[in-house]
């Protein structure tokens, strides 16, 4: 769980690989919810049996988002789950520079 700003963020990956890679992408995410209010849970869970991971995220007001991540399009690294992020998150109003 990671505490940036305040905000609690919390991160669980399950079944994704490699541990320098997950602690990076633990990283990626805590940065990206980081500035946003209220607690925030995402959850990545890996797949044995493919290359598809299950990503949840769960924010203040009942935000809830479901996205399955394709290992084979790239949606596996740090920065693809970045920019996903931005596109699932609310906007956030009242904010300048994104």
């Amino acid at each position: 769980m990671g505490k940036l700003l305040g905000m609690p963020v919390s991160v669980e990956m399950h079944n994704t690989g490699n541990p320098a890679g997950r602690a990076e992408m633990v990283a990626v995410i805590e940065h990206v919810l980081s500035d946003r209010p209220g607690e925030w849970q995402v959850s990545i869970i890996g797949s044995q049996a493919n290359d598809r991971w299950e990503m949840k995220i769960h924010g203040p007001n009942g935000f809830e988002r479901s996205y399955t991540l394709e290992g084979s399009t790239g949606e596996h690294r740090p920065e693809a789950i970045r920019v996903l992020l931005g596109r699932l998150l609310p906007t956030r109003t009242g904010v300048t520079g994104n």
